[in-house]
């Protein structure tokens, strides 16, 4: 904890960077991804403070639309479109996701049942080999699951119809840094 303190202690001392921030957002890219500690979306794209907005749950999941019952997410993400008006959302999931590894191998989560009752609820099992520590095939198709579960919000759904938002699923790899995008084409997933 303490580097994280010494770094916050000094990253106000430079308040010339940081004052046009207060003038507000503008953001093209929403960026959906995993909670995961090793996927940083600033990184991975470049983006500087102001330009990417992030919505992070375990496993990337994005949740039925329900608008009797919203959810954060779900307000996140209506947001990011209605509010920003973001040109793009991506759904970016990552190679050794414990969330999407735990449903393809079928892991007993009653240790853990608010983890439990989030994956069980949001999102179908997805395909995938369970020996496989990347869970490669599964976290691409859970990306892929989630694009489609996307679609079916309202302000998604009417901005995909004026051709005013693209949707885009990415597959990064932890282990090497690489990020792979879905071709429709090909329905295959390949190098940026």
């Amino acid at each position: 904890m303490q580097p994280l303190i010494d770094n916050a202690r000094t990253f106000g001392q430079r308040p010339e960077e940081f004052a046009k921030l207060a003038e507000g957002q503008s953001p093209q890219v929403l960026f959906i991804t995993c909670s995961d500690s090793r996927v940083v979306p600033a990184l991975i794209t470049g983006a500087r403070p102001g330009e990417l907005f992030e919505l992070r749950t375990a496993g990337n999941i994005v949740p039925p639309y329900a608008s009797e019952h919203p959810t954060g997410e779900a307000a996140t993400i209506e947001y990011a479109v209605e509010v920003l008006g973001v040109r793009d959302i991506v759904v970016c999931g990552h190679s050794h996701c414990g969330a999407v590894g735990a449903l393809v191998r079928g892991d007993d989560l009653t240790a853990v049942p608010a983890v439990r009752d989030w994956l069980a609820a949001a999102t179908p099992r997805p395909a995938g080999a369970a020996g496989d520590p990347e869970v490669a095939e599964g976290v691409q198709s859970h990306v892929l699951t989630q694009l489609l579960r996307l679609r079916s919000y309202p302000c998604v759904e009417r901005r995909l119809a004026e051709g005013r938002l693209g949707l885009h699923a990415w597959y990064y790899e932890v282990h090497t840094g690489a990020v792979r995008t879905h071709r429709p084409q090909t329905d295959t997933f390949e190098s940026l």
